[in-house]
């Protein structure tokens, strides 16, 4: 859960809260804070993952092997090196995109809520890995060094190795995180859902207790049926597919417009 915070700044709100009892300061408190629920992110199905093994050996993934000095099963899966050996790989049109993670975390981790920490982000992967990752932990925005560090992460399963971790890297299916973060409502963002307007989605799931959306991490196709199975509502938010971390941002935007968020903010009633 988010640490919750005070609703008045020091220079602004106190000011106009003379003559207020700090018992009735700590009630305003508590109310706003049950007023602004978390809200759950999760990239699923995400195009990340190691170099599989029966690609170990092919003469490309050999050569990039050696330019990168690492061996490949530490090696990410990425289209743009390896997309003349992926054809052999079963549903490789969803796979071996990590920049699709990498710009929908920059556009998650930076907004106003999770700055707010009214935001947790979940990344799963298409082969049932699941990374927690803390809404304080700043990424690198250069893609190289992403790559690097998700690689880092694959190896030894926490980021960093050796401190409390920022991010965590477990063996899980989507179900299984469901059954742990216990979502009183799941709305998912695909092709396949009823056409909504952004903001008819949103402001439903701002009035839930536990909300998560779920965005798909891939570049083509659809959800899984398994997947699709565990949201409460499938919505559609434009006749054109958009890309990932354009919903991210957009989402994440219209849940801040929807618990009145920037208002907040400028008002200094939330720190």
């Amino acid at each position: 859960m988010p640490k919750p915070s005070f609703p008045f700044n020091k220079k602004k709100g106190l000011a106009k809260l003379k003559g207020f009892s700090g018992i009735e300061l700590l009630l305003v408190w508590v109310f706003l804070n049950l007023m602004i629920k978390l809200l759950t992110f999760i990239l699923a199905e995400s195009a990340l993952e190691p170099l599989p093994k029966k690609l170990w050996k092919h003469p490309i993934v050999k050569r990039h092997s050696a330019k990168r000095e690492k061996s490949p099963e530490f090696l990410l899966l990425d289209r743009s090196y390896h997309h003349s050996v992926m054809k052999s790989l079963k549903g490789n049109e969803k796979r071996g995109r990590p920049d699709i993670v990498h710009f929908a975390l920059l556009e998650a981790l930076s907004s106003p809520l999770n700055k707010e920490r009214l935001l947790q982000v979940y990344v799963h992967t298409v082969n049932d890995h699941v990374i927690t990752v803390d809404p304080q932990v700043r990424l690198p925005k250069n893609y190289s060094r992403f790559v690097g560090l998700m690689e880092q992460l694959f190896e030894f399963g926490k980021i960093p190795p050796t401190r409390s971790p920022l991010l965590i890297l477990t063996h899980e299916t989507l179900q299984s995180l469901f059954q742990r973060i216990k979502p009183t409502f799941v709305l998912a963002f695909t092709r396949k859902g009823l056409l909504r307007t952004l903001e008819e989605a949103v402001v439903k799931i701002s009035h839930e207790e536990k909300p998560v959306v779920m965005i798909g991490g891939f570049p083509h196709g659809h959800f899984s049926n398994k997947s699709l199975k565990l949201a409460d509502e499938m919505v559609s938010i434009d006749v054109e597919m958009l890309e990932t971390w354009t919903v991210t941002s957009r989402v994440i935007y219209e849940y801040e417009r929807a618990i009145s968020l920037p208002k907040k903010r400028l008002s200094g009633s939330v720190i």
